[in-house]
């Protein structure tokens, strides 16, 4: 198995399943000219986050870790017209390009975009009685995972989904002496959902264009 070959069946995938769409394919190329880093989520697993939040019937929509906006647009093309998607960035010119990304695409006023450290933007939505969402997307700096996990607990209710992307790290979140901040994020996070009993919660490893990595699936209960 290569790089290679998980790269060309994630176009297969594409090509079948996620007709062309210009402004998330504009969206990438305006994160490319910027010069951010290339992480954004791939095309199949932007369906896959678009079509859990229209599963979950979800109106109101918090993601941890914008980047360019590409998550974004495909989570708030599964809003209702009346819904909502709270977004938080802690880099300035990524949120530049995110705002500019999400305006193209046409959800300029679905998508309340915070600017600065995702903790303390999490603790003025507390202060605001913003909550709870109904879906929640972690994809951000992995050594803070378990204190988004834990936000993301006081901002559900029973039923909300919860998703934390890049969790499995080439394999390495099972080596306990590891010395990767992200691995050791990865590690904790798995012990919170294994220790707080109001999750229920499943991980999936994945291979594609963006390598071998894998995602947490949780249910608050």
């Amino acid at each position: 198995m290569s790089q290679d070959l998980w790269t060309a069946v994630d176009h297969y995938i594409a090509g079948h399943l996620i007709p062309a769409d210009p402004p998330l394919e504009a969206a990438l190329r305006a994160n490319e000219a910027a010069n951010l880093p290339s992480i954004d989520v791939a095309p199949n697993q932007g369906k896959l986050l678009y079509l859990l939040a229209r599963m979950q019937g979800a109106k109101r929509i918090l993601e941890i870790g914008t980047l360019g906006g590409y998550s974004t647009i495909w989570l708030a093309k599964a809003l209702p017209p009346d819904g909502r998607i709270v977004t938080l960035e802690v880099n300035p010119k990524h949120a530049a390009v995110a705002s500019a990304n999400l305006s193209a695409a046409g959800f300029g006023s679905e998508v309340d975009l915070r600017i600065g450290p995702a903790l303390e933007s999490l603790a003025k939505i507390e202060a605001e009685n913003a909550g709870p969402f109904d879906f929640i997307f972690i994809d951000a700096d992995k050594p803070n995972n378990t204190a988004y996990l834990h936000w993301a607990l006081r901002f559900s209710r029973a039923g909300t989904v919860i998703v934390a992307d890049n969790v499995v790290r080439d394999g390495g979140v099972i080596d306990p002496r590891s010395n990767d901040p992200s691995v050791q994020g990865s590690r904790q996070l798995f012990e919170a959902l294994a220790a707080e009993g109001r999750f229920e919660a499943t991980a999936l490893q994945t291979v594609g264009q963006k390598g071998y990595d894998g995602f947490v699936l949780a249910r608050v209960k």
